[in-house]
């Protein structure tokens, strides 16, 4: 399958980070914090270099993952101030990515509200009432931007987000009618938080085109004590799961790129040296 790294994760030194990819064989490139900037905010010039380093060292780019619809909440509306902020930079988000030939933009949702749907009395009681219908129209513009620029948004299952699940995720897109111009980013180890579990569960969700992108991690998670670890790959509560999963990717034709997201540092704050504990294991089943 397609191996690749969230980049920032090794180091926003992307030099660096191309020297570390090609030690271990990896390929495709993530891009989200590249030196000073996120993805979106770089100059012409600066997108120019990017392009031109990863194109002449052989690292097509997978996906531009900027955090874009992260922090507004339900009481946004499309096209108030910090939407529109939002769009804007997606729209660069874009522009880049024709440049860098990036064939996913990654967004995010809103901020969550915990209970959307209810029955027996929940649906008077516990539900955030319209939050699920609040979030379409926010993301129902990116949709028809993505159409209108030739490109595929994948949207994430965040920890603090209202697509915080595949099973969220898919929604969405059938909500919105976008399976053509939505995907899903698939991050297991985020949906732990939810306690959706990832196989089969997860998996089942995204099957038969939902499916864009996906994000490796491995965590433990204690929500009643609302306490997350990042763990050394196969060492946290997805170590079961990450060779079926891998399996059932595999048998299904997965042609999407996987990610490794080096965000483990073995205690001393060095996530490439978390990334140099991971990639074995992370080629290892899914290589």
């Amino acid at each position: 399958m397609k191996l690749g790294v969230i980049c920032d994760g090794i180091s926003r030194d992307l030099a660096h980070t191309v020297d570390v990819m090609d030690e271990f064989d990896v390929t495709y490139a993530e891009l989200q914090f590249v030196g000073e900037h996120e993805v979106g905010d770089h100059s012409p010039q600066e997108i120019k270099e990017i392009d031109t380093l990863l194109r002449d060292r052989g690292k097509p780019v997978s996906c531009l993952s900027r955090h874009v619809f992260a922090g507004l909440t339900t009481q946004n509306k499309a096209g108030d101030e910090a939407h529109t902020k939002h769009m804007d930079a997606l729209k660069r988000v874009m522009e880049m990515a024709h440049t860098v030939g990036s064939p996913l933009v990654r967004i995010m949702t809103n901020k969550k509200e915990q209970i959307l749907f209810g029955y027996g009395g929940a649906e008077k009681w516990n539900v955030a009432h319209g939050a699920w219908d609040a979030t379409l129209p926010l993301i129902a513009p990116a949709v028809e931007l993505a159409r209108a620029e030739g490109l595929t948004l994948a949207v994430e299952t965040g920890n603090g987000t209202m697509v915080n699940s595949n099973w969220s995720a898919r929604k969405l897109i059938d909500d919105l009618d976008a399976e053509d111009a939505l995907k899903v980013l698939w991050d297991p180890a985020n949906n732990c938080w939810c306690h959706e579990a990832a196989m089969p569960d997860g998996y089942d969700e995204v099957r038969g085109g939902y499916l864009g992108h996906v994000h490796i991690k491995d965590v433990l998670v204690d929500t009643p004590r609302a306490t997350l670890t990042v763990k050394k790959m196969g060492e946290g509560q997805l170590g079961p799961s990450f060779g079926p999963m891998a399996e059932a990717l595999r048998a299904d034709g997965y042609d999407g790129v996987i990610s490794l997201e080096s965000v483990y540092h073995p205690g001393n704050g060095d996530f490439e040296a978390g990334f140099r504990d991971c990639i074995g294991t992370f080629k290892e089943i899914f290589g």
